[in-house]
């Protein structure tokens, strides 16, 4: 037991550094070939950021252990909202004043409700991955059109500039990506086998981990993305880590298990952990967009955004217990 945890705490510590470098050295490689700094905000970072969910979701996947890959993807988008949101606005209350952010809520919405109807069959199989990864390409050319069709004077278009490295070689822009890549792998697998570790031990299942220990995990380079963005008063980038983080994790790491480990969905994913994710992603539309031409989550709506997560935490752990006793 002393292993699997030292194991989850070296592999969380070790993937938020590698997802950090990973997502700078892509930036700025993007950068120095000259793509738009919007695109590289839009998709470029967006898949950065999803980088550690999607590199769990495929080891889990391919180990044999579909439960962790499938709960971190919904666990993640939970947390991103609830505690990650909840937590920044604590911090700073935030502002969207982006319209290209107010277009995003509608299409994460959409997605979100397709996926639930595309798995409440309780059936995730590889028809059902394609069709998740050719909603990931399409999602991907609908942003670059609004961003392309919106970025004059939005001020998404500074706070994405402004982090992106402007003055990094490329050769060590390319250094940073692969060290990046190939510490996401070896951190990824520290994870994965710590999870399964302790979920035997505990007698828990490998959703419940995925829920819980790994979400979290997994999330941490969102909330640090998000609390620096807030702290510089780049309120729409705060939030904009979190959209595009969300529809990547349903698109592309929800496919792993699909494609990799195709099977049946637990029906607590279908009848709980979904509904939440659900419920979370409708509050985030309906607060993000506001009625008076920008959104505010202030600190009341952060308090409770990150009292549901802690509720919903507690749930599934007392079912967790219930279950083992």
């Amino acid at each position: 037991m002393l292993l699997a945890i030292a194991s989850i705490v070296a592999g969380l510590a070790l993937l938020v550094w590698s997802a950090d470098r990973f997502v700078i050295g892509a930036a700025a490689m993007a950068r120095n070939l000259g793509v738009p700094p919007l695109l590289i905000g839009l998709t470029v970072v967006g898949f950065g950021t999803s980088a550690p969910e999607i590199v769990v979701s495929v080891m889990a996947s391919l180990q044999g252990n579909p439960g962790i890959a499938i709960g971190n993807a919904v666990g993640s988008n939970i947390a991103n909202i609830a505690l990650i949101l909840g937590t920044t606005a604590l911090i700073a209350p935030l502002m969207v004043q982006s319209d290209i952010l107010r277009r995003e809520y509608p299409l994460l919405l959409a997605i979100s409700v397709g996926v639930y109807l595309l798995v409440i069959d309780g059936d995730l199989d590889q028809t059902d991955g394609f069709v998740l990864l050719t909603g990931l390409m399409v999602s991907m050319l609908l942003l670059v059109r609004i961003g392309l069709h919106r970025r004059d004077n939005d001020p998404l278009v500074a706070e994405i500039e402004d982090e992106i490295p402007a003055n990094m070689p490329t050769a060590a822009a390319i250094g940073w990506f692969l060290l990046g890549l190939v510490l996401l792998v070896i951190s990824s697998r520290m994870l994965v086998y710590g999870a399964v570790e302790i979920a035997t031990a505990l007698g828990v299942s490998d959703l419940v981990i995925g829920l819980t220990i790994v979400a979290i995990g997994t999330s941490l380079p969102e909330l640090a993305a998000s609390i620096a963005s807030a702290l510089k008063k780049e309120h729409d980038l705060a939030i904009g880590n979190v959209v595009g983080s969300n529809i990547w994790n349903l698109l592309a790491v929800l496919s792993a298990p699909g494609l990799l480990a195709p099977g049946a969905v637990s029906a607590d994913v279908i009848q709980r952990d979904m509904l939440v994710m659900l419920a979370l992603t409708l509050a985030l539309f309906v607060m993000g967009r506001g009625s008076q031409g920008h959104g505010v989550i202030n600190r009341v709506e952060g308090s409770l955004l990150l009292a549901s997560f802690i509720a919903y935490q507690g749930w599934i752990l007392f079912n967790a217990i219930g279950k083992t006793t």
